[in-house]
């Protein structure tokens, strides 16, 4: 399967069901793409969480990983989604993950590829904070 936005590889993965009232649809699952970190929700999803850190080395590879890309992935939309944003920024955190810094590296990473502008976001966020 490819991206709808860019064209790329998709990394399908499950949403626990805890966080999936953050993902935009009812599904049990997401995929991300490999080129723009675009988010989009998933059917069949796998079983098991792959490891991000092949979409880049900033996003870790514990328990903050899925809330962190459905974060990036809401991004596209501060408004439509601020509470959902608000309450994963808060969930990363409580996992010892700066998410400003990650979505810095991810800035560095990705820049103009990124399905949204990451750094004018990561600002954003800063005031919302």
């Amino acid at each position: 399967m490819s991206c709808p936005d860019c064209g790329g590889d998709l990394v399908s993965f499950p949403v626990p069901a805890d966080l999936r009232q953050f993902l935009p649809g009812n599904e049990p699952g997401a995929s991300v793409c490999q080129s723009c970190l675009a988010l989009q929700p998933e059917a069949e999803p796998p079983s098991a969480v792959p490891d991000f850190t092949d979409l880049d080395d900033a996003i870790p590879d514990d328990d903050a990983a899925v809330p962190l890309v459905l974060l990036v992935g809401l991004l596209d939309s501060l408004a439509m989604h601020r509470a959902e944003i608000t309450a994963l920024l808060e969930r990363i955190e409580r996992e010892g993950v700066d998410p400003l810094l990650v979505l810095d590296r991810l800035d560095a990473s990705y820049g103009e590829a990124a399905h949204v502008d990451l750094g004018r976001r990561r600002r954003q966020l800063e005031q919302l904070l």
